[in-house]
């Protein structure tokens, strides 16, 4: 007997076409990207329009200055995306081909490696043209998580990411081979946890909220460090605690590792996306807790 709820009949192309023989195609996950952006800027300009947010009603930076801040932020989320999930995940593969590096439009994104390259791109713009550092970091985390709730939900769209084996009621009957290959007996439908809305909700909608409430309703914004220390913290506990319910990479399982840990002593361990959000609670701890001090 089947379980779990059927996977819905969405198209992940909003819609293609075709031009001199060759497919153009509008995909979920790229206007979500786009979306996300675009969301994003629009309340970064709407925070430093409003003064007195600020320490000494002194925004860190001019509307305009937002607008050429968003390029950087693109190009660090691209290349940084990528090179993330080739350094983190399939390391092996892409020194094999180092060809297909690049070809970030047949998938692969780690948002480890684009929050790395957020930094470097933003820390770049910011000593270059004078801009205080953590006020600029807060104005960046609290504009960050409707980009990632519109992203999981385009993973959810995409039928990829999704977790693993359940029997819970909302457990969702993903399309394909893989997503079905959960040994299960013949003729029984594997439904798994929808991971990707698990972490829409923790990281883009709830954290999202509480960071807005924060810096427009509890002046949080009038002590530098303190939004983007909740945002790094709450996104690393978030997905650590989504990692239990995730489905991992291919290339970590194994016959005798079919958790996919990526570290483990005597059974027990932790998945990539847990090692790597270790480092990000820390961080959060430590900004969240200086700038309370400080």
């Amino acid at each position: 007997m089947s379980t779990g709820l059927p996977f819905p009949d969405v198209s992940p192309e909003l819609f293609s076409i075709s031009l001199f023989r060759i497919e153009f195609a509008l995909r979920w996950y790229a206007l979500a990207y786009i979306a996300g952006i675009l969301i994003g800027w629009r309340i970064a300009v709407a925070a430093v329009k409003r003064v007195t947010l600020w320490p000494a009603d002194t925004p860190p930076m001019r509307p305009e200055q937002v607008e050429e801040l968003l390029t950087w932020v693109i190009l660090g989320i691209i290349l940084g995306g990528r090179l993330g999930f080739v350094m983190f995940y399939q390391p092996g593969y892409y020194l094999a081909n180092p060809g297909q590096i690049l070809a970030i439009w047949q998938g692969g994104m780690s948002f480890h490696g684009g929050l790395i390259g957020v930094i470097v791109a933003a820390l770049i713009y910011c000593l270059r043209a004078g801009i205080p550092l953590r006020p600029t970091a807060d104005m960046m985390a609290m504009a960050t998580p409707p980009g990632l709730f519109l992203g999981r939900v385009a993973n959810f769209i995409n039928a990829e990411l999704w977790g693993r084996p359940s029997d819970l009621p909302w457990g969702v009957q993903f399309p394909g081979e893989a997503a079905q290959a959960c040994g299960q007996a013949v003729g029984e439908i594997c439904a798994r946890h929808p991971s990707q809305l698990y972490e829409a909700l923790l990281e883009g909608l709830l954290l999202g909220a509480v960071l807005l409430w924060l810096a427009f309703r509890r002046g949080a914004l009038k002590t530098p460090g303190k939004i983007v220390g909740l945002f790094i913290g709450g996104y690393g506990a978030a997905r650590f605690f989504v990692e239990f319910f995730r489905q991992p990479d291919a290339q970590f399982v194994s016959v005798g590792n079919p958790l996919g840990l990526a570290w483990q002593i005597g059974g027990y361990g932790l998945t990539m996306g847990q090692l790597l959000s270790i480092p990000m609670i820390l961080v959060g701890l430590y900004l969240w807790t200086s700038a309370r001090t400080k």
